[in-house]
């Protein structure tokens, strides 16, 4: 697979949470963070995701918001 979004995050998929039409997917990296995306139910299928597959999570953003407390 060659992207070219620099930001690709190997993980393991920790869970898939399907809706009527959307599903969420929470991606655990390698240092225990976890990242959460909504993809469609078609994509969970189309990917063959599974629970406890390897997966990517790929961030291309034009823009990130920074918060502090």
């Amino acid at each position: 697979m060659r992207l070219s979004a620099k930001n690709q995050l190997k993980g393991k998929v920790k869970s898939i949470t399907s809706g009527a039409v959307n599903s969420e997917v929470v991606i655990e990296l390698a240092g225990g963070d976890l990242i959460t995306s909504i993809i469609t139910k078609g994509s969970v299928e189309s990917l063959g995701l599974k629970v406890g597959g390897t997966a990517y999570a790929v961030i291309k953003a034009s823009s990130v918001i920074v918060g502090v407390d």
